[in-house]
């Protein structure tokens, strides 16, 4: 209020005039928002000035004048300074002596104002002067803001109420003038001239106003049967007030409510959606991702048949050797028996590199043997590894399995547990895949490890037919300088030849024994090796019975994948037939709501109707009262008729009385009784 005060100095000042030092104390104390200037005598200057400030303040929301003094043109300005004003609630008029001036300022200000609430003008003589009277009542009648009017003693005769009446049947909007309110003084109309006609006026105009509930009209005048129509027609209103306030709301609790379902379902079919969205996003990337692998699975298979193929090729480059090798010991043994003919000095010799050789291809298939049962015990062992991954991925397809059932079982609880079940599921698939992958890596490390295997051996068996012709090579050499020794031993050969025939004769069947043996070990060891390549041939054969047993398995798991597809299919198809269900459910909701709300307006119609009887019931009530008031006149009238007539009867008999006294009097005094008897 600072401001305000500052501001109202300066005003004074521009205008010529000094301000009053009581309202600048006043303005200084006062609270913010409330300006209270009661019991103040207001001058006219400071009236100007104060009306100026109220057309900008903003803030103000109580104005209290009771009191002030305030002559005709000082509230003129005040209340024109008020009709642009936006938030004032409260306006105190109360003991200014208002007159035809104020009363047309103040229908001035109920026009143009659209703030004020409650407007106090007690004690003022607004009714003395009808027509700014009736102009004051229709400013109010346009009124749509006021709730509470105080008209207490201000000369308000039964034409002012008649024309009171006639703003309350086309206001809407007040609602008491009688009752005190929690923050307001108690408005009403009591201790002015109503009269019998004004209150007639006002009980008539009330069937039309449904808004006012509270209405004094002591001290007027007015018949005690009027007062108890004014206070039916004002609990009759309490009631249809109170009635539209219940209705209200229901209506407002039955829209909430509307509002709050619709929500509800909104919110459960967007959540429905989303969870479906999800799914076809989680099937999507699920198959994506079994797309995936399959094709890394055939990858892996197109990759095993062409090592496969590799490995058949190698075999059979192996058996071409093998047979290479076969023909050449052949030819070797018949370069051998020949060289043993021609050469029988050098049958020793031979027989030692023989034994050495057989020692060496002793050696060399003990080798091939360990290396062979090395290889089984490995594929063994491998074997028992496919197993026992086998058997994890079984247990893993199993646990998949009952992961699929719990969470076709907790679908109702899929809100709930929804991110847990996937992240589950995430976790199976890793380990699926890493078990898959891991075992791809196992299987390829033991084809790698068999073909290294194959290689090495058919390096071994290269190196053993390098050698041999090696040997061949070297025997052939030998054989050349044996041949230019023998042509220089002939001679001798020949003079010893007959001396040598019989023990040469001896060693030679001794060396065909040996030879024979010896072919026989060599046959023997090609069949070893016959069998050996059998045994690869089988281990081949067995690797492509796995290869088919791992494509029977993506086979399976291609069919397991179509299942979860259909079951997710499935599970669509339920939750479109749940969000059918709700859709249903909400459709019914909204019949049971519309159905209430057909009843409710039945009850609007039955209320409309009990109204009409009431109004029918007062018009009657209202006949019978006059019929009543009518009746109490003629029996006053008769009373009065019967007081005179018994008036004139006491006179008569007060004047016989006298006259029989006189009589009596005259009697006695003239009777011969009245000498005889002694003064008193």
């Amino acid at each position: 209020m600072e401001e305000f005060r500052h501001s109202y100095s300066r005003l004074c000042k521009e205008s010529g005039a000094e301000p009053q030092e009581t309202v600048l104390q006043q303005l200084q104390e006062l609270p913010r928002g409330r300006l209270d200037l009661a019991t103040q005598s207001l001058t006219v200057d400071t009236c100007r000035a104060l009306g100026k400030l109220l057309q900008k303040e903003a803030l103000l929301t109580e104005l209290i004048l009771s009191d002030c003094m305030l002559s005709e043109e000082g509230a003129t300005l005040l209340l024109q300074g008020l009709c642009a004003h936006t938030v004032v609630r409260f306006l105190d008029l109360k003991g200014n002596n208002l007159q035809a001036a104020g009363a047309e300022a103040l229908g001035q200000l109920l026009r143009q104002n659209k703030s004020i609430q409650s407007l106090t003008l007690e004690w003022n003589n607004l009714g003395t002067w009808e027509d700014a009277f009736a102009t004051f009542c229709g400013a109010l009648a346009g009124n749509g803001t006021l709730r509470q009017l105080d008209l207490r003693n201000n000369q308000i005769s039964h034409k002012g109420a008649e024309e009171l009446a006639l703003a309350l049947t086309c206001n809407a909007s007040l609602q008491q003038l009688g009752e005190a309110s929690p923050h307001w003084p108690p408005p009403d109309l009591r201790w002015n001239s109503i009269g019998l006609l004004g209150g007639r006026a006002l009980v008539n105009s009330l069937p039309r106003n449904r808004t006012l509930w509270r209405l004094e009209l002591a001290g007027n005048n007015v018949p005690g049967d009027i007062l108890r129509a004014v206070e039916q027609a004002m609990d009759h209103n309490q009631e249809r007030q109170t009635t539209s306030r219940e209705n209200q709301a229901r209506t407002h609790v039955l829209s909430k409510e509307v509002k709050h379902l619709r929500e509800e379902k909104s919110r459960q079919f967007l959540d429905l959606m989303e969870t479906i969205d999800k799914q076809r996003k989680e099937m999507a990337r699920s198959s994506r991702v079994s797309a995936a692998c399959v094709g890394q699975l055939q990858e892996a298979l197109n990759e095993r048949h062409s090592i496969i193929n590799a490995l058949k090729a190698k075999l059979q480059m192996a058996e071409a050797a093998l047979a290479l090798s076969e023909q050449k010991a052949q030819g070797l043994g018949e370069l051998l028996a020949t060289a043993e003919q021609e050469q029988q000095s050098l049958a020793q010799r031979q027989a030692k590199e023989h034994r050495m050789e057989q020692q060496e291809a002793a050696e060399r298939e003990s080798k091939l043997l360990r290396d062979l049962s090395a290889a089984n015990e490995k594929n063994l062992l491998l074997r028992n590894q496919v197993d026992e991954l086998e058997r994890k991925v079984r247990a893993q397809q199993e646990q998949l399995f009952l992961a699929r059932q719990e969470l076709s079982n907790t679908t109702a609880e899929l809100k709930m547990r929804a991110n847990q079940a996937e992240e589950r599921l995430e976790l199976e698939k890793k380990r699926s895949r890493q078990s898959l992958e891991d075992l791809e890596q196992l299987r390829a490390k033991e084809v790698e490890h068999m073909t290294r295997h194959l290689e090495e051996s058919e390096r071994a068996m290269q190196e053993r037919v390098q050698r041999l012709e090696a040997l061949r090579l070297s025997l052939e050499e030998e054989l050349s300088r044996v041949k230019a020794a023998a042509l220089s031993e002939r001679g001798q050969a020949e003079e010893e030849l007959i001396k040598a025939k019989n023990q040469v004769r001896l060693e030679e069947r001794q060396h065909l024994a040996h030879l024979e043996e010896k072919l026989r070990l060599q046959a023997q060891a090609r069949d070893e090796a016959q069998s050996a390549c059998l045994q690869q041939r089988q281990t081949v054969a067995e690797a492509q019975a796995r290869a088919s047993q791992l494509g029977l398995q993506v086979e399976g798991l291609r069919r397991r994948l179509e299942e979860l597809q259909q079951e997710l299919s499935n599970k669509d198809q339920e939750k479109v037939a749940e969000v059918t269900r709700v859709r249903v459910e909400l459709r019914e909701q909204n019949g049971r709501l519309q159905a209430e709300l057909t009843a409710q307006e039945a009850l609007k119609e039955k209320v409309a109707a009990l109204e009409r009887r009431l109004k029918v019931i007062a018009g009657d009530h209202r006949e019978a009262l006059l019929d009543r008031e009518s009746e109490n006149a003629s029996l006053r009238e008769k009373l009065r008729l019967k007081e005179a007539e018994i008036a004139r009867i006491r006179e008569e008999e007060a004047q016989r009385a006298g006259f029989l006294q006189n009589a009596v009097l005259a009697y006695v005094q003239g009777s011969p009784l009245r000498a005889i008897s002694p003064q008193k």
